[in-house]
């Protein structure tokens, strides 16, 4: 008796010596696991020392990089509490960190059998069980395998329907939804995602968790319209989603749990991660619609947020969110005229693209793309097209991608004067047969029609293409589209000998570009009036827009001047070993 009481006494000892290192300030986790390493050598009971593996694993897990010695340790706890009776939650525990150690040794077969041989034991256990399969539902993801998650998602809600778990029920319909529109099954999304509404808008649960559930609901709503590049109707919905992240970041942290459900204790992303998700959300409508100032403004703001949140501990989706903060501001600067901020970013992005292999897969078209349309803005245009060109061949590049970097090439090919790629590569940008549903993209596709057709001097047909682009970008408020057709069309006018019908198109392109900014329809436009004002007389507004012309050229040829100076700009002609 004395023998075990001992044993307990030292083995105690040793795991109040582990808390306290581990919960100092800043933690000691080195010390934390030896004190649990020493305690394994005290005999204790199975269901124990399984606990201290598990300690262990996770421990090795989160605050080291052995993966190896966190899988072993975690294996053992998997193994001792199969057989000894009541460790189902140091199991399932024990099962969902292996999996997630398989899936980051790139083992993610492993890692779903493993999960698949559980979930008849979990059954009984609400939370273990829809936890279970929220995570085999993100490893089919991971692996593209979209029609697996959606099929398991599917399953979770009707457990959790079964089971009462009417919240985790939300979760896992609003999940099943973003699966869909990842896979780009779109006739499926809306009855999921109208389900789910009607759900939320009926679930009298805690107050802050409800508020999350319409942020992932409105989340998913935003990005549904902005895929189909519906930017004007949106409006309403990126409204209600700006009110409900205010709401929840006016509850207190102590506020935020009361009354819920243990077995629903699942939050789809923190409260501070959301804050910057909305404002991303509002950075890729502003980008659509054409309002660079404002996208530049929120980019700053969830850029600044970011950094305050990697300060107190990293996280793989702060990465993620500041990589698609970096590309959209990129693209955004460029319009604005600023290249020496775009080369920067894109080469800040690739950076971070590049420290995580899954994220490499996922972006690396896209930083191809924003080389070759940085490459288009500094005139090299043989560095353009190789960049472009090398996007559209990798097989990771999404629809929409391949559609934006086509025309972009398109442009390429044209001012080159290649007529016979050119063709060739008009004829699968088809408005009418474009693979994508995104109206922006189309209208888009109509404007370089419009643009080959006036090169050819073909003036009638490219008056017909603008006139599809302005109809649709009017539509759906599209402002840098608008702009660029009506200037576009000025200028078809004007070498036509119509200086009234072309003032009549000139000046709403420039106001419009002034308020975007776009600087270089600015000097398209002011290149144009400045012509106008002196056919008709108006000799004070001509001077106006003379000056005008001359800083928004100045502007560009001193950042030129100090983009190409730049370390970055060699990224121009950066390719990956695997591109070649």
């Amino acid at each position: 008796m004395t023998a075990i009481n001992d044993n307990q006494t030292c083995y105690m000892a040793l795991m109040s010596m582990a808390e306290e290192f581990r919960t100092q300030s800043p933690p000691d986790m080195r010390s934390c696991v030896q004190c649990l390493l020493a305690s394994l050598n005290v005999v204790t009971h199975p269901a124990i020392e399984a606990k201290t593996h598990l300690h262990l694993g996770n421990i090795l897990f989160h605050f080291t990089t052995n993966l190896d010695k966190s899988q072993s340790h975690l294996e053992k706890a998997w193994c001792l509490s199969q057989s000894v009776p009541n460790c189902d939650e140091i199991l399932f525990e024990s099962v969902s960190l292996l999996a997630t150690v398989y899936d980051k040794k790139n083992d993610s077969q492993r890692a779903k059998q493993m999960i698949i041989n559980t979930l008849d034991r979990s059954q009984p256990w609400i939370y273990w069980h829809s936890r279970l399969l929220f995570q085999l539902a993100q490893i089919h993801a991971n692996d593209k395998e979209y029609h697996l998650a959606s099929n398991i998602l599917s399953v979770g809600a009707d457990y959790a329907n079964n089971s009462g778990a009417h919240y985790t029920r939300i979760l896992f319909l609003l999940s099943k939804g973003m699966t869909l529109m990842i896979d780009k099954r779109l006739t499926e999304v809306h009855p999921v995602l109208s389900l789910a509404g009607q759900l939320v808008e009926t679930w009298n649960g805690n107050l802050q968790m409800k508020e999350a559930l319409k942020v992932y609901f409105l989340v998913l709503q935003v990005c549904h319209h902005l895929n189909a590049g519906q930017v004007k109707s949106v409006k309403p919905c990126l409204k209600l989603l700006q009110q409900s992240i205010q709401s929840i970041t006016a509850y207190h942290s102590e506020d935020d749990y009361v009354n819920v459900n243990p077995n629903e204790l699942f939050i789809w992303m923190p409260r501070e991660h959301m804050c910057v998700l909305v404002y991303l959300v509002t950075v890729l409508h502003s980008m659509q619609a054409g309002y660079m100032d404002k996208a530049q403004k929120y980019t700053e703001k969830a850029l600044m947020q970011i950094e305050k949140l990697k300060a107190v501990g990293t996280h793989p989706m702060l990465n993620t969110f500041q990589l698609l903060l970096l590309e959209h501001i990129a693209m955004c600067r460029l319009v604005m005229g600023n290249r020496t901020l775009a080369i920067k970013e894109t080469v800040q992005a690739l950076q971070i693209c590049y420290g995580d292999p899954k994220l490499k897969i996922r972006h690396k078209p896209l930083i191809h793309a924003l080389l070759g349309m940085y490459a288009m803005s500094m005139n090299q245009t043989d560095a353009a097209e190789a960049q472009l060109a090398t996007a559209l061949r990798i097989p990771s590049a999404c629809t929409e991608l391949r559609v934006m970097t086509s025309l972009n090439l398109a442009i390429v090919y044209l001012r080159n004067k290649r007529e016979r790629e050119l063709n060739d590569l008009l004829g699968k940008l088809n408005p009418e047969t474009l693979p994508s549903v995104s109206q922006s993209l189309k209208a888009a596709a109509y404007y370089v029609l419009g643009l080959n057709s006036f090169f050819q001097s073909r003036y009638n047909d490219a008056k017909r293409y603008l006139r599809e682009t302005l109809k649709m970008a009017n539509g759906e408020d599209l402002n840098r589209l608008t702009s660029c057709s009506l200037v576009l069309l000025g200028h078809i006018f004007y070498a036509s000998g119509n200086s009234r019908e072309s003032m009549n198109m000139v000046t709403p392109a420039m106001q419009l570009a002034s308020k975007i900014p776009d600087i270089h329809v600015q000097l398209w436009a002011t290149s144009l009036l400045k012509d106008l004002y002196g056919q008709f007389g108006e000799h004070g507004r001509q001077q106006e827009v003379t000056l005008m012309h001359q800083q928004f050229s100045q502007t560009l040829i001193n950042d030129h001047i100090n983009a190409s100076q730049l370390q970055e700009h060699s990224y121009i002609h950066w390719f990956d070993q695997n591109d070649c």
